[in-house]
C-alpha cells in the first residue's frame, strides 16, 4: 500500500497521504515522495493546481521520531528534508490547497501553514507538541510565523496544548473550517475559483505574497511596478481582457465537473 498516492484529473492533482496506521507521521520515505510529486507538479503546464488531503481521522501526526533523531543524538537527514519540502511548496508556481481532513499536531501543522490555501475539518484538532517531548518546533516555525500573530504562536509553542480547528481558523493559521456536510463543496469552490485564474498571474501573485513584505517599501513601488508593467503587456493579460469584454471565460478556465450545474 502507497504511503503517498496521487491523481491528475481536470487539472488538479490530489495527493492523499496514506500512511493510516502511523497517522500519516513525517518520514522519510513520505518527504521523499512528496518532493518527487513536487518535480511532477512544477514541470508540469497541465497541472494547474494541487490539492494535498488525507485519508484516515489524522492529517498528520508529526515528525516520525525514530527518524528525526539519529541513536547518536546526531541530526537525522529528516529535518533537512522537511526544510526542502516547505521550502519547495512555497517557492512552487502552482497553488497548493489543503484539504485537511483531521487532525495536525506537531510537524503537521506546518505542513498545513505551509500551503496557499487551508481547509480544515471543523472536528479537527491542532497542536505544537514539541515542548512536551523535549525538542522545539523550529523548522515549522518558519512558515508558521508568517502567518499567525506572534502573541499566539507563544502561547501554543509554550503550552503545547491542543486547540480546535475554530481557533487555528481564528489565528490565521488555516483559512477556514467546515463542517464535514460542507466540507467537499468548500474545497470544491476554492479549486474552481483557482481554476479560472491564468496560472502566469497565479504564480506571480503567490510570489508577490512572499516577496513584498520582505521588501523595503520604496524597493517595493519600484519591484512591483516593473512587474505591473510587464503582465499588462503579457499575452494572459491580453487574453483575459479581450474575455472580459467579449463576455466569455478566458481560455484557461476550467471547472471541476462535480461542480457543474
Amino acid at each position: 500500500m502507497a504511503i503517498v498516492e496521487h491523481r491528475v484529473a481536470h487539472g488538479v492533482m490530489t495527493i492523499t497521504l496514506n500512511d493510516v496506521d502511523r497517522r500519516n507521521v513525517i518520514s522519510h520515505d513520505l518527504l521523499s515522495q512528496l518532493i518527487h510529486l513536487i518535480d511532477v507538479v512544477d514541470h508540469d503546464p497541465a497541472i494547474r493546481v494541487v490539492v494535498l488531503t488525507n485519508n484516515g481521522t489524522t492529517f498528520c501526526a508529526g515528525a516520525n521520531l525514530a527518524e528525526f533523531a539519529a541513536p547518536s543524538g546526531a541530526t537525522g537527514p529528516v529535518p533537512i528534508e522537511l526544510s526542502e519540502l516547505f521550502l519547495r511548496i512555497r517557492q512552487s508556481p502552482k497553488p497548493w490547497v489543503g484539504a485537511i481532513r483531521g487532525h495536525c499536531l506537531g510537524g503537521g501543522v506546518g505542513l498545513a501553514a505551509v500551503l496557499d490555501i487551508s481547509i480544515s475539518l471543523d472536528t479537527a484538532k491542532f497542536g505544537f507538541s514539541e515542548v512536551r517531548l523535549g525538542v522545539a518546533p523550529a523548522i515549522i516555525s518558519v512558515v508558521v510565523l508568517e502567518k499567525i500573530r506572534l502573541g499566539d504562536a507563544r502561547e501554543h509553542f509554550l503550552r503545547g496544548d491542543r486547540f480546535r480547528a475554530e481557533r487555528a481558523v481564528q489565528m490565521g493559521l488555516i483559512n477556514r473550517s467546515a463542517n464535514i456536510d460542507e466540507f467537499d463543496g468548500v474545497v470544491i469552490d476554492v479549486v474552481n475559483d483557482l481554476l479560472a485564474g491564468a496560472p502566469g498571474a497565479l504564480a506571480l501573485t503567490k510570489q508577490l505574497t512572499m516577496v513584498v513584505p520582505t521588501m523595503p517599501i520604496d524597493e517595493a513601488f519600484a519591484w512591483t511596478a516593473r512587474v505591473s508593467t510587464e503582465r499588462f503587456a503579457s499575452e494572459e493579460a491580453r487574453e483575459g481582457m479581450v474575455a472580459f469584454f467579449e463576455k466569455r471565460p478566458a481560455h484557461w478556465v476550467r471547472t471541476l465537473p462535480d461542480s457543474e450545474d
